[in-house]
């Protein structure tokens, strides 16, 4: 186990491939494009998440909380899925399953003209995620223990924010075309949605077992580990990292908050906002990346980023100056990349692989429930005083500082 904080051992030069042919590097790339797929369709539709609230009538407390709502369910609901994944075995099913109900989701959320149905669309479409997230960081999970966890996590989530470029890209243009009307901004997402689905089935066919690229062929012991959920408790260097994680999140804003400051302040038309969030995916996108690759090289102290960026997020952006704002938004976008690479690698490095989607539903439900408080902490205090907003969340960021530095005392093994 790579204890949170410890230098990481280099990634070995040969990978493996499976019975289908496939090296572990292609199979991250190709899972990576149906991510890029399915990132052009939730997050075209996450980039216009609090303007389309904004229009049917919500307050900014209102989307602080469904937005919040929806990363809880996103993240709790897999306590959940973890388990399940892990106890059925059926990882594919569970990804697949996942990613169909988010395809079918966005492209009604541009239908409806009322405040709770749009509030319930947004929510389920983070269900979605919830059901696929585990299984699919599972089977990642396998691939980049051949590639690098850092550089094999970071490459995915690069490709991840590709998507997340090109969906609020999309969006934007439509609107400024049909005069920000939601439906066809909405609709149009549907087709990377089924490209998505279909070369997902492709994948399954070509290498139906990825654990292959971890457990090599003929090693039995290894092989029944994977094969059977392991019962023993999780490391507890695995919960102290959950709570350092969890501590950073419960002052996090989510860009449901951050696009209703820009829109609700007249700082920025609705039509440009999916641009800016597109922006912010690029940051992602290179945080992505410079993260993983220090990951692989020094180990988990490049977590000492992700608070400093969160602390920094509420101090710009909701300031008065555009300029400001979307500085703002990048270190947001910056942050996000770091939690959706550097932080699903640690959780691999930490937990054996037969507990791995456990972990991953556990991992992702304390996140749910910081981020549940991240988004109605931030859009509440919004409303009562941007200065109040600022510290408590630098008061949370500091608190975060140290339980992370709390992490560097002596490590435990894997159970």
């Amino acid at each position: 186990m790579k204890p949170v904080g410890a230098r990481c051992s280099p990634t070995p030069a040969t990978v493996p491939t499976v019975s289908g042919g496939m090296s572990a590097w292609r199979f991250v790339l190709t899972f990576g494009v149906v991510s890029l797929l399915m990132d052009f369709v939730y997050e075209g539709a996450r980039s216009i998440t609090g303007p389309l609230l904004a229009h049917l009538g919500a307050s900014a407390a209102v989307v602080g909380v469904v937005t919040g709502a929806g990363e809880a369910a996103a993240l709790g609901l897999r306590l959940a899925s973890g388990p399940l994944a892990d106890r059925s075995r059926r990882f594919w099913s569970w990804t697949i399953a996942g990613y169909v109900l988010t395809a079918l989701t966005v492209p009604v959320l541009g239908l409806t003209s009322v405040l709770w149905v749009a509030c319930a669309l947004v929510v389920a479409e983070r269900v979605g995620k919830a059901v696929r997230s585990p299984a699919k960081d599972t089977l990642l999970s396998h691939a980049t223990a051949a590639t690098g966890r850092g550089r094999g996590f970071a490459v995915h989530e690069a490709m991840d924010q590709v998507g997340a470029l090109l969906g609020p890209l999309t969006v934007a243009a439509v609107l400024a075309v049909t005069g920000d009307d939601y439906a066809p901004a909405l609709g149009v997402l549907a087709l990377p949605g089924l490209a998505a689905i279909a070369l997902l089935a492709w994948l399954r066919a070509r290498v139906p077992d990825p654990v292959a690229y971890e457990i090599p062929a003929g090693n039995p012991a290894s092989d029944v580990a994977v094969a059977k959920p392991v019962r023993a408790t999780l490391p507890r260097a695995f919960w102290v990292y959950a709570a350092f994680t969890a501590a950073t999140l419960a002052g996090f804003a989510t860009f449901g908050v951050l696009s209703y400051h820009l829109v609700a302040r007249h700082l920025m038309p609705t039509a440009t906002v999916p641009l800016l969030y597109a922006a912010a995916m690029a940051a992602d996108a290179l945080a992505a990346l410079a993260t993983g690759w220090l990951y692989d090289r020094f180990g988990g102290h490049v977590l000492v980023a992700l608070p400093i960026l969160s602390a920094a997020v509420p101090a710009l952006a909701f300031t008065s100056t555009v300029w400001i704002c979307v500085v703002g938004v990048l270190v947001w976008g910056a942050a996000v990349g770091v939690q959706e690479s550097t932080l699903r690698a640690t959780v691999a490095d930490l937990v054996p692989a037969g507990r791995r989607a456990t972990a991953y539903g556990i991992f992702a439900g304390i996140m749910g429930a910081a981020s549940l408080a991240g988004g109605a902490v931030t859009g509440a205090l919004y409303e009562v005083s941007v200065p109040v907003l600022v510290t408590t969340v630098g008061a949370v960021q500091a608190a975060a500082l140290v339980l992370l530095w709390a992490t560097r005392s002596p490590t435990e093994s894997r159970s």
